[in-house]
């Protein structure tokens, strides 16, 4: 018979076990290798990404390509994100919803994009559906997922999705029209904005699962990263979380949890809750907004004229 202390130190072991899994995350870019912008060129913004990654001591990352970016120039950066010991991933070719273009033409522009990878190093065995649009219905959904396999990858969910590409496209704006940009503002901007949005997401698993799985952050190859994303590692540490490579993400329980839903387009979290009967209102943190984040930015006074 197990004693009363055995039992004790068997749930300690155990608690300890399930907090060490806990709010763990991974980071994911897409769109790589994004071209240039009024902020900066795509080769320093390969740049700064690699360097705030290497400082932070983010043990990898994983650059999803829009493998129609790619030409000679743009493929040297890709090189640069597999040569610093990061790793490579399909976003598609093309980068068009797969709810539109149907299952035929998704596949041919899916294979064209696994082509357009064969020549890299450290190119992993995923693929990113632009959008998180996986399909128009379960049967094209289901579908795609097995013309997935079949070209021998697996699927890339993100579990926290945000927006930060419009964050980055407003910071882009405003340099374009020459107006002045407070860094630091702009910096606390990005990183808070996320930070909620993963917090939410987290939230979300822990009501539907019942746990925090190891969670694969949505961000984008763009101009906020690379100014920000250092920052962003720093204040999750900072409140707790650990960051993890994207293949130990990957390695969850709910990479094996296809949810047999159409909703997808928030990420794999949301999908196993909507799954489960949570409403799809309650599956996106208000900030995935257009006119929430113009007007947060705005009252945030990011930006201002010269």
């Amino acid at each position: 018979m197990v004693s009363c202390l055995a039992r004790s130190l068997i749930f300690v072991v155990f608690s300890f076990s399930f907090l060490c899994q806990a709010r763990e995350i991974a980071l994911t870019f897409d769109d790589a290798p994004t071209p240039d912008s009024a902020l900066m060129t795509g080769f320093e913004r390969t740049q700064k990404i690699i360097l705030a990654l290497q400082q932070a001591k983010v043990p990898d990352a994983l650059f999803f390509v829009k493998a129609d970016y790619i030409n000679p120039q743009t493929a040297k950066r890709l090189t640069q994100y597999s040569e610093a010991g990061f790793h490579l991933a399909s976003h598609s070719f093309s980068h068009q919803s797969a709810s539109q273009l149907g299952v035929e033409a998704y596949a041919l522009d899916m294979y064209k994009a696994h082509l357009a990878l064969k020549p890299f190093n450290n190119v992993l065995g995923f693929h990113r559906f632009p959008y998180l649009h996986y399909g128009k219905d379960l049967t094209e959904i289901n579908h795609l997922q097995n013309l997935l396999k079949e070209l021998g990858y697996k699927d890339g969910y993100a579990t926290i999705d945000n927006f930060d590409w419009y964050i980055s496209a407003l910071l882009t704006k405003a340099a374009d029209e020459k107006m002045v940009i407070n860094y630091e503002k702009a910096r606390d901007f990005y990183v808070n904005s996320l930070y909620d949005s993963i917090e939410f997401y987290d939230a979300l698993a822990t009501k539907s699962l019942k746990r925090s799985p190891r969670h694969v952050l949505l961000l984008h190859e763009n101009d906020a990263a690379a100014l920000f994303v250092g920052d962003l590692v720093a204040h999750l540490r900072n409140k707790g979380w650990k960051i993890i490579s994207p293949q130990q993400a990957y390695k969850d329980p709910i990479a094996k949890n296809f949810p047999q839903v159409a909703f997808h387009k928030q990420g794999r979290v949301a999908a196993i809750a909507n799954s489960k009967g949570f409403p799809e209102s309650e599956l996106r943190h208000p900030s995935e907004n257009e006119n929430y984040i113009n007007q947060a930015f705005a009252a945030a006074g990011i930006v201002e004229a010269k």
